[in-house]
């Protein structure tokens, strides 16, 4: 029998090819033998490990009163292992077989995740006790010393992989390395920490902390514009076993845990693998009212009973629709600590050929021809979005972002979508991935229903601008009410602002598609530049436009400017400014329009290391077309003199 089971693991390991020199280290469950004597050479006879400093035992403070689940926001979880979250310190107790002596004991702490663990990929961390905590980087210090104890404080990285480590503590002697044994009662789960400044997914609000993070039930909001209902879900986080079943699912969908620190790459292949298309995933979908062999998706209450019987069986669990995907999804966030929320869209568009409009086909009697017409619009549509910065893309496109695992259409060749950033899709910047222009067309694009003539000639009887994307809402921060966020995803419906925004969506939507049979054809002949005056602190500053008109064509531009306060890590905190005009473009020439910005508009929404983030867009009303850009500028402090 042991031999069969020794050929089946030979098979089940990747072939090793030439370019690497590791297999992928993807699965956090895996696990390598550590030696417990790393022998430095030829051991002596009289060699006996006893006499050297030994542990005897580790205390973890890991019960739900102690202090590491309090001071980290993790009594919750239903767990008897450490629960800690990244770049905040932690303690343990190291009982050792005599008093600890700093002179002459030397011993360090290692932490490993995964089956080949490499210090290069953050997956293998050895921790030399020393002096001085630096804030979110990996270290320890003892804070205590008692007969033969140390109690020592440990600090993580706030960018390191969250999952699941083993810890093992090393003695060194002259003739080799003791190790303490494999000991899963002190393995340590380190999570995402929203409390953390210099973790990515920081928040800075209590209250949005205890709702987006610790909340355990929510509500979904669904029925359609005229008729709201709502369902409760219970999220439930922090049951037994679901955080196991979190990091399975990255286990899953073969995430490099050395890619498990950033939650952009943990969203992206969660809201693939939380569908059962084309990975055998979480949830199996379906829509025609028939559950045979399954659960029907409104039978469901809550994300355990769903998570739990993937992680037995991991065959996809029948059925869900969108808000059960959307309910799964955002206890996967809330419980490895990345803060969350659910969405409900009234009238979603479902883009199937990502123009950024939404074409009805209409035949000789009026009516839609379900043939042709490959694009939908749902009642209401369910996604999620997850706050964290996006340092992949400029300044100003941090905070929430879209993500959403109901199975819609490819992305890079898997059914996932996002994460998208709202401020982007907002001002129409579909060109920052991932997956801007189909969510943008969900909440904004226009309806054109046309119709073909008998000589083959296609025309567009109507446009209906305002139908999708009526109403956008979310559960209220610490009540069960409804809030409307339809405005930090478009501005108000008809208005300048909101076509600028559409238009400029389109452009950058479409470059993209090769495959449309009318490329898209920039407006060459006239050039668009932003400039900000130096920005002084507590004074006015202008911006300047600049057109310059190389045609002997006469233009006007409808031009809009919304300036945005941004936190240093990239993330908007608000709008403090928005002015529209009409710029008249003489030919060949330079015509340059002041926006004077007063510091009243500014001073009382600022913040410390704050910047400044200025989206300028154009329309060339002659000929449609659009001229865009967006800039980020740093407020200067003026300099004090003290005489």
């Amino acid at each position: 029998m042991s031999e069969t089971t020794n050929t089946n693991e030979e098979k089940k390991k990747p072939p090793l090819n030439g370019r690497r020199a590791l297999p992928s280290n993807n699965s956090n469950d895996e696990e390598n033998e550590v030696p417990e004597m790393e022998a430095f050479g030829l051991i002596p006879r009289g060699f006996n490990p006893k006499d050297y400093l030994r542990v005897v035992d580790i205390h973890m403070f890991k019960e739900p009163h102690e202090i590491n689940k309090q001071q980290h926001h993790t009594d919750k979880y239903y767990s008897p292992k450490l629960i800690v979250r990244r770049g905040q310190p932690f303690q343990i107790q190291i009982d050792f077989n005599r008093p600890y002596k700093p002179e002459t004991d030397q011993f360090w702490l290692e932490y490993l995740i995964g089956r080949y663990p490499q210090q290069n990929k953050g997956t293998y961390i050895p921790i030399l006790v020393g002096h001085v905590l630096k804030p979110g980087e990996w270290g320890a210090k003892i804070t205590h010393k008692e007969n033969n104890s140390v109690r020592l404080s440990i600090m993580s990285s706030a960018t390191c992989i969250v999952g699941k480590f083993r810890l093992y503590v090393a003695v060194w002697t002259p003739f080799g390395i003791l190790r303490t044994h494999r000991n899963s009662a002190t393995d340590t789960y380190i999570l995402f920490n929203p409390w953390c400044q210099q973790d990515a997914v920081y928040l800075d609000d209590e209250k949005e902390r205890e709702e987006y993070v610790l909340n355990d039930v929510g509500i979904v909001f669904h029925g359609n514009i005229n008729d709201i209902k709502l369902r409760s879900w219970s999220y439930g986080q922090f049951e037994e076993n679901i955080l196991d079943a979190c990091l399975f699912l990255m286990d899953k969908a073969e995430l490099e845990l050395s890619g498990r620190g950033n939650p952009i790459k943990i969203c992206r292949v969660a809201s693939a693998v939380i569908n059962s298309r084309d990975d055998n995933g979480v949830i199996a979908g379906s829509w025609d009212n028939t559950y045979t062999y399954g659960v029907a998706p409104s039978a469901w209450t809550g994300s355990v009973d769903i998570l739990l019987e993937y992680y037995s069986s991991k065959q996809p669990v029948r059925y869900g629709q969108c808000w059960v995907f959307a309910g799964v999804f955002n206890t996967f966030l809330r419980c490895l600590g990345i803060p969350a929320r659910l969405i409900t869209n009234y009238s979603s568009a479902h883009d199937n050929n990502a123009n950024l409009q939404l074409d009805f086909f209409l035949d000789n009697e009026g009516k839609v021809d379900t043939k042709l017409t490959k694009d939908s619009v749902w009642n209401y549509h369910c996604w999620n979005e997850a706050w964290m910065t996006r340092p992949d893309l400029p300044v100003g496109f941090g905070g929430w972002q879209v993500v959403d695992a109901t199975p819609q259409e490819t992305s890079d060749g898997m059914y996932r979508c996002g994460p998208a950033s709202v401020q982007a899709i907002k001002h129409g910047h579909v060109c920052f991935q991932f997956d801007a222009p189909f969510v943008y067309a969900e909440v904004n694009s226009d309806i054109v229903y046309q119709r073909r003539e008998k000589n083959g000639a296609q025309v567009i009887e109507k446009i209906d601008t305002s139908h999708i994307g009526q109403l956008i809402v979310t559960k209220e921060v610490g009540s069960e009410g409804m809030m409307e966020i339809t405005e930090e995803y478009k501005f108000q419906e008809g208005s300048q602002e909101e076509r600028l925004a559409l238009e400029t969506a389109v452009m950058y939507g479409i470059k993209k598609q090769t495959t449309q049979d009318t490329m898209y054809q920039p407006q060459t002949d006239v050039d668009m530049e932003f400039q900000v005056q130096k920005a002084v602190l507590g004074s006015d500053f202008k911006v300047t436009i600049t057109f310059r008109n190389k045609s002997r064509n006469y233009y006007t531009a409808t031009t809009y400017l919304s300036g945005n306060i941004v936190f240093y890590t990239g993330v908007t905190k608000n709008e403090f400014k928005k002015h529209s005009f009409s710029a008249k473009l003489e030919p060949f020439s330079s015509s340059a329009f002041d926006v004077l910005i007063k510091s009243s508009e500014y001073l009382s929404d600022l913040l410390d290391q704050a910047s400044f983030h200025f989206f300028v867009t154009a329309r060339i009303n002659e000929t449609g077309k659009i001229l865009a850009t967006q800039k980020a500028t740093v407020l200067e402090i003026p300099a004090l003199r003290i005489k």
